[in-house]
């Protein structure tokens, strides 16, 4: 794992993507080390947000020094991000975290709602061949950018493209011959991907979210459950923020 460093970004493009989700790209020198399934944090501003916001890497652009995220406005941390303008200076730390295996095995790589976004630099570093299954409550956004790197499949809820329903049901429907399973999402999308996984009894790695605090590890704030004990800790819990975000769901007690 990259050590992660904090240190002042740069905007230099911002644009809204769909019904408060917005697109940035940062100019900083993360971006060289970041990995698909990592993510970075960003420092708020104003005096009543002080915490920052954990944001997972959607590209990276290395040879330019710039990297994007995709995220959705779910407080007053990111609304006030969607009102940053282009040039405006940021304080950034990362990357942080353990993303994506890049196995040269066929994937089926799974996202669900705002877990999309981190999927895309995965699709383009993947090693293996893959195919792509994407869900949405009703509005889409970013499945054509998937379109250049494999087979995409869509689900939406409210049945307005694609299939009416989820990505579990394009699972279970569908003859998917992945070795592999990659997938972020909402947890009980998650829960249904390593039930699935265990049952065709091939290895599913899933990128876990929870409400973060210090981000390095040391408030605990961000623990998962896991089926094993830590051999430090003698206890069965992971930090999603250090130890993760990325698991192997056969690790994860999704109880």
């Amino acid at each position: 794992m990259e050590t992660k460093r904090k240190e002042k970004g740069r905007v230099i493009e911002q644009k809204e993507i769909g019904k408060n989700i917005y697109s940035m790209w940062i100019e900083t020198t993360i971006s060289g080390n970041g990995r698909p399934g990592q993510f970075i944090a960003i420092y708020p501003k104003g005096e009543s947000t002080l915490l920052p916001r954990p944001i997972s890497i959607c590209e990276s652009d290395k040879k330019r020094g710039r990297l994007r995220i995709v995220y959705r406005i779910a407080g007053k941390g990111t609304k006030e991000f969607s009102q940053y303008e282009e040039g405006e200076t940021i304080d950034v730390m990362g990357p942080i975290g353990n993303g994506f295996p890049l196995l040269d095995k066929k994937a089926i790589i799974i996202g669900g709602g705002i877990g999309i976004p981190p999927l895309l630099e995965l699709a383009k570093e993947y090693k293996g061949k893959k195919e792509m299954i994407l869900g949405f409550k009703g509005e889409r956004f970013m499945d054509k950018e998937f379109l250049p790197y494999g087979s995409v499949e869509i689900a939406t809820e409210n049945g307005s493209s694609g299939l009416k329903g989820n990505v579990l049901d394009i699972l279970e429907k569908g003859e998917h011959r992945g070795e592999v399973i990659l997938a972020c999402g909402p947890y009980p999308m998650l829960k249904g991907v390593a039930a699935y996984a265990k049952k065709r009894k091939i290895p599913a790695y899933v990128s876990l979210e929870e409400k973060m605090a210090c981000g390095i590890g040391a408030c605990l704030a961000c623990v998962c459950k896991m089926k094993e004990k830590d051999s430090h800790s003698q206890v069965p819990n992971r930090r999603i923020c250090v130890d993760g975000p990325v698991f192997l769901a056969q690790e994860v007690d999704f109880s």
